[in-house]
């Protein structure tokens, strides 16, 4: 018997007899689905599709008032640049933009200035990540009302984000490694997907989607979802392991116990239940094995470029932290044995004679 297909999914045979497949939601864009219902790829579609936004922009877009920020915000959503965004950072960019219309929607753009974008950042102080990211919305929209005619000129220009005393998610030690293998052995869902996680150096939203259609001759290849950067990372002799002890029956290799593909977020929600189990502190996310992939690359004496091309960073900057402190920690390592080689030979020359 056939399974029925995800809801609001259409699908019929074109001209040349080939399978197509929509999503179709009333009051929702149509959007074409890659692949047959429940691949991994048609999934991962699926999923941005029914997270997406309503075509009408939102409640009350149409009702509001030319030259305010909810006019900018419903402009900018109709933007070009807001529309080439990949699906997972149209919703991040929204889940600050919203907030912000909620609070200054009816202020008119134009009068917005520098002190009142500081004044704005100021009262988030206390949330400095959270504050950045309002700096981060309030200059994108302040180019596109630049573009727009709304206004002439940016007044969040020069204004510094606030510092947050935090490098983002806490990367996973060898120790933390260690403890969650101890819990969970190799056959296990966790092991897997720590090593799936740690061995390819990739985001959550990646991980889920993989699948044995990606595998070719020791070599698993991927496109981000996040950049699109294509990779083909060889498989670690560990991960090998992890996924031949897996079911061939499934092409996915991560599976929910009902035996589909993880959403991204239920993906995270999961893996921290089992980081908890291990007995692990808390803070320790899946997106921090990316850094300690990067971190074991690093410390392996990997390039720049080299490390790039497992994980997919575009820029040299962002993984240069890594092999800078796996340079600091090869010549402490090296001062070390030097002190040490040092007392050995002071030792031997105050060695009193030996009586004959």
């Amino acid at each position: 018997m056939m399974r029925k297909p995800p809801k609001y999914c259409q699908g019929f045979l074109d001209r040349h007899g080939s399978p197509r497949w929509y999503f179709r939601r009333p009051g929702f864009d149509r959007v074409a689905l890659p692949g047959l219902p429940w691949s991994p790829e048609f999934m991962a579609a699926y999923e941005a599709a029914a997270k997406g936004e309503p075509n009408n922009l939102g409640a009350g877009a149409a009702k509001t008032v030319p030259g305010t920020v909810a006019a900018l915000v419903a402009s900018y959503y109709r933007s070009s640049e807001y529309r080439n965004l990949k699906p997972i950072t149209q919703r991040t960019y929204r889940s600050t933009i919203e907030p912000f219309r909620e609070q200054h929607g009816e202020k008119i753009v134009a009068k917005l200035k520098r002190e009142h974008v500081k004044a704005i950042i100021a009262n988030l102080a206390e949330r400095p990540a959270v504050a950045n990211n309002w700096l981060k919305t309030i200059k994108i929209l302040m180019r596109h009302a630049i573009d727009a005619g709304m206004r002439p000129d940016d007044p969040s220009l020069g204004i510094r984000k606030l510092r947050t005393g935090s490098s983002g998610y806490q990367s996973w030690d060898e120790e933390h490694i260690e403890a969650f293998y101890a819990r969970h052995p190799t056959g296990s869902r966790a092991r897997l997907a720590l090593d799936l996680l740690l061995y390819t150096g990739q985001r959550r939203s990646d991980v889920v989607r993989m699948g044995r259609q990606q595998l070719r001759d020791g070599v698993l290849r991927l496109r981000q979802s996040k950049t699109g950067t294509e990779l083909e990372i060889p498989l670690h002799p560990v991960l090998r392991a992890s996924l031949d002890a897996l079911p061939v029956k499934n092409m996915t290799f991560l599976l929910t116990e009902y035996g589909k593909p993880f959403a991204v977020a239920g993906f995270g929600n999961w893996f921290r239940d089992r980081v908890t189990e291990a007995g692990l502190p808390l803070g320790l996310a899946a997106h921090g094995l990316r850094k300690s992939a990067c971190r074991r690359l690093a410390e392996a004496g990997c390039s720049g470029p080299q490390i790039m091309a497992i994980s997919g960073h575009r820029n040299l900057k962002e993984v240069q932290t890594y092999i800078d402190s796996a340079d600091r920690l090869k010549l402490a390592r090296q001062a070390v044995q030097k002190q040490l080689d040092a007392d050995e030979d002071r030792t031997e020359i105050v060695k009193p004679a030996r009586e004959v």
